[in-house]
């Protein structure tokens, strides 16, 4: 990558693989009136950069790296499911706010490297799993999925198809190390 070349930047916390297969078969029972976001694109979004210029790419990794690091026994439970003007969405409460306490900790170091601007509601884990144009005002059963324990986190560059979205892990970091 060139160091002036704009790369659409992300971090999230991964899924943990127990959590992705009752999770695809769910989509595939309950969502419909959309596009079900595919396996290689669930993940619970941190912070959204935008458009960032390459060269920043490794400040942001570390900053992930430096939250990353203090990030200890996180633990979301499956709160429900809502739905946005474009997105239907799995939203999850933070047992302890240890998560949130990771998503503020990132938040800061990014806004300190000026790349990254805090939105002003407080940030919620939720989980993306159906994209649209119109909103289908689904009420579906909630996937059974027990405690989901992230054990990692990334930077993703995500890359804009006719299709959608591909997303691309350029660093993983795990937590708590």
């Amino acid at each position: 990558m060139e160091g002036s070349e704009r790369l659409r930047l992300f971090c999230a916390l991964d899924l943990p693989a127990a959590a992705l297969e009752p999770l695809v078969a769910w989509q595939a029972r309950e969502l419909r009136g959309g596009r079900v976001v595919p396996p290689e694109n669930l993940h619970l979004t941190l912070a959204f950069l935008g458009s960032q210029a390459a060269a920043d790419l490794p400040a942001i990794a570390g900053a992930l790296r430096d939250a990353a690091a203090g990030a200890v026994g996180l633990r979301l439970r499956l709160r429900g499911y809502r739905e946005t003007r474009s997105v239907g969405m799995l939203t999850f409460d933070d047992e302890g706010g240890r998560a949130a306490a990771l998503a503020l900790r990132l938040h800061e170091a990014l806004e300190a490297l000026g790349v990254y601007r805090r939105e002003e509601r407080p940030w919620l884990p939720h989980l993306t799993v159906l994209r649209f144009r119109e909103r289908p005002r689904l009420r579906p059963v909630l996937p059974e999925l027990g405690a989901v324990v992230p054990s990692d986190a990334a930077v993703f560059i995500s890359r804009l198809r006719p299709d959608g979205a591909v997303y691309e892990a350029v660093e993983r970091i795990a937590l708590g190390r």
